[in-house]
């Protein structure tokens, strides 16, 4: 049972029995994983503060082959998340970008691009409810492509012809788009020209790059953010919604 080490994010925790919590981890070397601290709710616990969610901290684990929850032996704090996600708007921003990457990231699975980039959310200035909803969208067009499931929306999901920037096109059944030539059927979902330009944007710029020039597109990020969170409905079985967490935290 070796003693496996890594930087990790808290994600969440819950609690479990008298005195212990189940934590979950994402972490850079391991991927996702969820691990017992045993006495972490004692006043005098050796974690202290260093499970609070979206901390980021060295993490010491034993892990057993037959068990699904590692043993979490230490954690030290690299980074704590108590004044950057005081307000409720931003940490409820926090607690559903981590919601997404619980339903996304499979366990144990390790992916080091994910993990800077949610790092780098993490790191974003949000102040305004603008700004949450623009890195709301960005972590969620990013979940959608690195799980290899976001539509390709730079050709006809028909024809295959690559849409021109003016072009408006229609929604197709599976997420893709169908330029006017294809369509067929009337009162489709039309995206834009500019829902496309904050989709492909996200390849470009940093979190808090894409932040400053979107804030500006309040009702276009709306509405993009919506079309996002139904394909991610769609994959994960279920509905994953901001405001969840803005009641959670707000009570």
């Amino acid at each position: 049972m070796p003693l496996c080490e890594s930087e990790s994010i808290v994600l969440k925790s819950y609690n479990l029995a008298e005195a212990d919590r189940i934590v979950v981890f994402f972490t850079r070397e391991f991927g996702m994983i969820r691990g017992v601290a045993k006495g972490s709710r004692r006043t005098k616990s050796k974690f202290g503060s260093a499970l609070e969610p979206f901390s980021e901290v060295s993490l010491e684990y034993f892990e057993k082959d037959d068990r699904e929850l590692v043993s979490i032996q230490n954690a030290d704090l690299i980074r704590s998340a108590f004044s950057t996600a005081a307000k409720p708007e931003r940490l409820a921003t926090y607690a559903y970008v981590a919601e997404l990457l619980i339903a996304f990231a499979p366990p144990h699975d390790p992916n080091e691009t994910l993990y800077r980039m949610v790092r780098a959310c993490l790191d974003a200035d949000i102040h305004k409810p603008a700004e949450s909803a623009a890195l709301r969208l960005y972590f969620e067009i990013w979940i959608l492509r690195l799980g290899g499931v976001l539509p390709d929306w730079t050709n006809c999901g028909v024809c295959k012809r690559t849409f021109r920037d003016p072009e408006s096109a229609s929604l197709g059944a599976g997420f893709d788009l169908i330029c006017g030539d294809c369509s067929r059927s009337p009162g489709k979902e039309m995206i834009a020209p500019l829902h496309r330009h904050l989709l492909f944007a996200t390849k470009k710029l940093a979190p808090a790059d894409y932040i400053a020039e979107a804030v500006d597109q309040a009702a276009a990020v709306s509405e993009l953010s919506s079309l996002m969170r139904r394909q991610i409905s769609v994959v994960v079985g279920r509905s994953i919604e901001h405001h969840q967490f803005v009641s959670t935290f707000d009570s």
